[in-house]
């Protein structure tokens, strides 16, 4: 879990920084090693390449890739989109949690708020 979070930490400081190459590299190594101690090696290499995956996670590793090549913007939005990709099944989920959270809930039920969150919310994929 630690590699996990410093890899999200690393990431979002290397945003902040205006797409620094090192943290961003650092942030994305982690993030992907850390993935794969928590959950275990196979399950996610079975994670990564389900066949209905495949598009995403040429996005997401892609990105990776090129972060580490040194051109970070790109990267980054190649990343962000496999991302989106690969765990929209799970944005259901979350949003539902986040609604049963006292303020965040408010915040999320809000009429002009509640509408686009409920279209992000669907998914007809699974997981």
């Amino acid at each position: 879990m630690g590699l996990t979070g410093f890899g999200v930490f690393f990431l979002f400081f290397g945003m902040i920084l205006f797409f620094d190459k090192a943290l961003l590299a650092i942030g994305n190594i982690f993030f992907v090693v850390g993935l794969a101690f928590v959950i275990g090696l196979e399950r996610t290499f079975r994670f990564f390449f389900q066949k209905h995956k495949m598009k995403a996670t040429s996005f997401f590793l892609g990105g990776v890739f090129i972060v580490l090549i040194g051109w970070p913007i790109i990267g980054v939005f190649l990343e962000f989109y496999g991302f989106f990709l690969l765990f929209r099944g799970f944005f259901p989920v979350v949003v539902g949690f986040i609604r049963r959270i006292p303020v965040l809930g408010y915040l999320l039920n809000l009429p002009f708020i509640s509408g686009y969150v409920d279209k992000v919310s669907e998914s007809n994929n699974m997981v």
